[in-house]
């Protein structure tokens, strides 16, 4: 078993459901290296998540969004976590329902997502810096030849 752990630093985004399956996999060529195993993707933030949605169709991300917006509304009266604004504590209530971190196997160097499924940024924070995920490896490797 080989174990392999790095950091990946996404561009800022505006709010909503980002589908980030690509970026994350062009920063991640040590991937192809794994003939099986486990990825795992951790997002380092308290107001940002990750989960696997739909890869297709922008308009599922969009109704996510205004799902979690009605669902978790801002300016809720009995709120007390505020000093950065009205988007701050519901992004933390958002991250905390939806999650910090997906794993995903590997077969033959490549994620084996399902065919209508992508890696999902949830950004919850109207203005939002770079996000940090640090995604770690754990498999067998292929075999020299």
């Amino acid at each position: 078993m080989s174990w392999f752990e790095k950091t990946i630093t996404l561009k800022p985004r505006q709010r909503g459901f980002h589908l980030i399956t690509d970026e994350l996999l062009a920063q991640l060529p040590e991937l192809s290296q794994y003939q099986i195993g486990l990825a795992h993707f951790f997002i380092q933030h308290t107001s940002a998540s990750l989960t696997i949605n739909e890869n297709a169709d922008p308009t599922v991300r969009m109704d996510l969004e205004s799902h979690f917006n009605h669902f978790v509304p801002e300016r809720a009266t009995y709120y007390r976590h505020d000093y950065e604004g009205d988007d701050d504590m519901p992004a933390h209530i958002k991250a905390s329902l939806l999650g910090a971190s997906v794993s995903i196997p590997i077969k033959d160097g490549i994620l084996k997502l399902g065919t209508w499924q992508g890696i999902v940024l949830g950004e919850h924070r109207d203005v939002a810096s770079n996000r940090t995920i640090v995604v770690t490896l754990n498999g067998q490797k292929h075999r020299a030849e």
